[in-house]
């Protein structure tokens, strides 16, 4: 391990209760800090991160010291590392910028929001020659995640298009409900990760962003407006790189995400109005916002004056309804669509083997007979393709499909096997794509400004 005897650890910002940006720290003569002495601020004390040249400008560290991703255009220099065992992106910028970004993704992980784990702030960087350098900030790479233009080694089809910026919406949308002010959402910005057939959607950069009690119809409204504008930039872009259909019209596509904006929005948070006698429309609402993903904790009922009417609204709502579930009933961690996925195969395999057993007892032999023999049959040298859940859908899928071909019930292990040789055999590593990309990925990557976070 380097030695750095004068490195400094601090613990996070522990002003839990604040929002929006950090202050400012005015630097007075005695606060000046001392050239060579490293200040780390993180969560926790990692001392593997002592083995990084700090001492080194970003632009200039040795091969030796970085992870093979592939680098795109940014505002800042960034670059990706090996801690441990995971991959690290290092982002150097002004300590106030590090400090105020660290601080927003440590408060949106509390809240539960998609987004990249800060690690750490390192302030008080030297070279040799004693020139002081840019502070950085730390954050670890999101396992399976891809930026939106590696998605897709071949022409990116409009269906994928219009998933992508529906997952981008549904991510908008959870951070204004929590009060969270993004100030430059785009695809670039975002990672993505499969999720049974659709896309979960994680912020990966805050620095511009603001978090406040709750957000005007103004601020939402203008987060929407940059969110179009750059999405028809990024889509022009790809166009003009032959990387989209020919069919798809950059700016009519960058529409979408108003439109799935406000669909969900409004089915999240409009007030609902109806007659005394269809009180059955309460359950209704509550069930479609739970296939949307979210719980609602409390809502308010309210009779018209002259008891004609109801009018109901969510008053709390939160996301990862289905995800919850799984996980309280197996321990199993996926995405929104995944746990959905799961759960149906779960309550449908009660319902043919054990409709008498308590749900939880139920869905732990669901695990041993289903999930986990699904996994474990996946030769070690595919493990990297796909994670777990997205596999395990794909196969209750693979064996669906095979059923309805074959008009029999094709078993288990059956179509486990079919779909390892015809279908996971042929797919690329995610879980190793961005560490092992060829000139091709690296070349579709060379105006994401993903790097960034």
């Amino acid at each position: 391990m380097s030695e750095i005897p004068d490195a400094q650890w601090r613990d996070e910002p522990t002003d839990y209760d604040q929002t929006g940006k950090l202050p400012r720290l005015r630097a007075t003569s005695t606060q000046s800090p001392t050239l060579g002495s490293l200040n780390i601020t993180a969560a926790a004390t990692d001392p593997e991160l002592l083995d990084l040249p700090w001492d080194v400008a970003l632009e200039f560290w040795p091969a030796s010291a970085l992870a093979a991703l592939p680098r795109g255009i940014s505002r800042h220099v960034v670059r990706f590392a090996h801690l441990g065992g995971s991959v690290i992106a290092v982002k150097e910028t002004s300590e106030h910028v590090a400090r105020h970004e660290y601080h927003m993704l440590r408060k949106l992980r509390r809240l539960d929001v998609p987004c990249v784990e800060p690690v750490a702030v390192i302030s008080g960087r030297s070279s040799p020659e004693g020139e002081e350098l840019d502070p950085v900030l730390v954050t670890r790479h999101l396992k399976f995640s891809l930026p939106y233009r590696a998605l897709f080694s071949q022409t990116l089809r409009r269906d994928t298009l219009t998933r992508l910026i529906d997952a981008q919406a549904l991510l908008l949308v959870r951070l204004h409900l929590i009060g969270f002010y993004w100030g430059d959402v785009s695809l670039s910005n975002t990672l993505f990760r499969r999720d049974a057939g659709a896309f979960a959607a994680y912020l990966v950069d805050a620095e511009t962003g603001e978090l406040y009690p709750e957000l005007s119809v103004g601020q939402r409204e203008y987060d929407l407006e940059i969110a179009r504008v750059n999405i028809a930039g990024e889509l022009m872009d790809l166009a003009e790189g032959g990387l989209i259909e020919e069919k798809v019209d950059p700016l009519a596509t960058s529409e979408l995400i108003m439109d799935s904006y406000r669909r969900l929005w409004s089915e999240l948070t409009e007030k609902e109005s109806f007659e005394l006698g269809e009180r059955w429309r309460v359950g209704a609402r509550i069930r479609r916002l739970n296939d949307l993903g979210f719980d609602v904790e409390e809502y308010a009922i309210r009779a018209a004056s002259d008891g004609t009417q109801i009018q109901l609204q969510p008053k709390v709502v939160d996301a990862g309804h289905h995800s919850r579930r799984l996980l309280r009933l197996t321990g199993l961690d996926a995405q929104q669509n995944q746990a959905r996925r799961l759960l149906n195969d779960m309550d449908a395999y009660r319902v043919d083997n054990n409709p008498q057993l308590d749900e939880e007892f139920s869905a732990h032999l669901w695990v041993n007979e289903v999930f986990e023999p699904i996994v474990r049959a996946v030769p070690r040298d595919l493990s990297g393709k796909l994670e777990p859940a997205e596999v395990v859908h794909e196969v209750l899928e693979h064996r669906w499909y095979m059923s309805e071909r074959e008009d029999r019930n094709v078993p288990m292990a059956e179509a486990v096997q079919s779909y390892i040789d015809d279908e996971l055999r042929h797919r690329r590593d995610e879980a190793e794509i961005m560490l092992t990309a060829d000139a091709r990925t690296i070349g579709i990557d060379a105006d994401s400004d993903y790097e960034s976070t």
